[in-house]
């Protein structure tokens, strides 16, 4: 894979607003509740992998994925 363009530190509103295609993923692990979330533009997405009990290291691998399949 080449580098990676979403890290785990990044907020869930950034990587949603720059990388439309990563949108599923978070449906996926976070359900649809990112969407109306106000904490979605100031969270990372290690707080919500604490907060949903996901792997951060398995959510960055899909939207890096999903965002080089785009």
């Amino acid at each position: 894979m080449s580098d990676a363009k979403v890290t785990k530190e990044m907020t869930i509103g950034e990587v949603m607003e720059k990388y439309p295609a990563t949108e599923d993923i978070f449906k996926k692990f976070f359900g649809n509740g990112c969407f109306t979330c106000p904490g979605a533009k100031t969270e990372d997405i290690a707080f919500g992998c604490t907060m949903h009990g996901t792997d951060p290291e398995v959510i960055v691998k899909e939207l890096n994925e999903a965002v080089e399949n785009a």
